[in-house]
């Protein structure tokens, strides 16, 4: 699953810009199987994976979790089909529409639509993939990256209504909401950005009929070709609990049916990957907790947010994941504890 490689590039130029040296970027691009020749300028793509882990230990290693998004409004032009289609079209409604059709070429596991409810506008984003809704650096750092782009192909300095995410950040929405210029919504029901409907009309001065007419005719070739890669059974159950979240964790006989199986064959399929319900869940409920509180959000709601009776029984599955409790996870983070 593989995504513009000048996204990487413009996150490691900026973590080196933020560190005055190369070597934090380094190690965190060894940690993501990459080096400095690998995400060159002939380099077109690397994985989406490889992308979220970055953000992720480039969030970590500065200890801002805004460090996604801020280099995400840097973003200015990229490389790609459906980079250049957005170039030639003629507004921003096409931009939004062409987004919709061809965004899955350059990302599989994320899709956009642009959805028209009275007075506003969203462009909505839905996951393909859901097992990558766990890493919130990333989907920060993917919207940033939207705003920007539409400001510079409208060129133009234009301020959405909300930017609405579905993960939560604890005490940091200011933050957010600071870089954006906007409202920013953590804990939405949708993923998306609210614009007025006026915005959908501001003009693309490079807009050029005749290329976007040919760019559009290949991209649809591209679709044509190109498979929609087949998830893993683990992706999928990944989706399932996350979406299943906040509170409430579904069992393994409720993936299954979910899923059109029956419990023993779903359990068998797992088997075949090698991994179990069990193990599944436990890695998800383990990654969004060091998530949650990395985000500052109060232990008593991670625990809630995680489906555990309450706060105790959290901490005792935290350390056994980890090795650790969640409050000393939380101090060498530099973090307040939380009440």
């Amino acid at each position: 699953m593989e995504v513009d490689i000048a996204r990487i590039q413009l996150l490691t130029q900026a973590l080196d810009q933020r560190t005055n040296g190369t070597e934090v970027s380094d190690h965190i691009l060894e940690k993501c199987n990459l080096t400095r020749e690998t995400i060159a300028p002939s380099a077109i793509a690397y994985t989406a994976h490889q992308e979220a882990m970055f953000v992720r230990y480039a969030c970590d290693a500065l200890g801002d979790i805004t460090f996604a998004a801020q280099t995400g409004l840097q973003f200015r032009s990229a490389s790609s089909l459906t980079a250049y289609i957005s170039k030639y079209s003629r507004d921003l409604r096409q931009v939004m529409e062409n987004t919709s059709r061809f965004h899955k070429i350059i990302d599989p596991a994320l899709m956009f639509s642009l959805r028209l409810a009275g007075n506003f506008a969203t462009i909505e984003a839905d996951w393909k993939d859901a097992s990558f809704a766990r890493y919130h650096r990333r989907t920060e750092f993917l919207l940033f990256t939207g705003l920007a782009r539409m400001r510079a192909l409208t060129q133009t300095n234009f301020f959405p209504i909300e930017i609405r995410f579905q993960h939560e950040v604890g005490d940091k929405k200011d933050s957010f909401q600071k870089l954006a210029g906007c409202p920013v919504v953590f804990g939405a029901e949708r993923l998306e950005i609210a614009v007025a409907p006026s915005a959908l009309d501001l003009p693309v001065p490079t807009y050029d009929p005749n290329l976007r007419a040919h760019l559009l005719e290949y991209g649809e070739r591209v679709l044509a070709e190109r498979r929609s890669p087949k998830q893993k059974l683990r992706a999928q159950v990944e989706g399932l609990i996350t979406r299943s979240l906040p509170g409430t964790v579904i069992n393994a006989d409720e993936a299954a049916a979910n899923l059109g199986m029956s419990p023993r064959t779903f359990a068998r399929r797992l088997k075949d990957e090698g991994v179990s319900y069990r193990d599944i869940v436990d890695d998800l409920r383990c990654d969004l907790a060091q998530t949650f509180i990395t985000n500052g959000m109060p232990l008593s709601e991670i625990a809630f947010s995680l489906g555990y009776s309450d706060q105790p029984a959290f901490s005792t599955a935290f350390k056994r994941w980890t090795g650790q409790a969640p409050s000393t996870f939380r101090g060498r983070l530099n973090f307040p504890k939380s009440p």
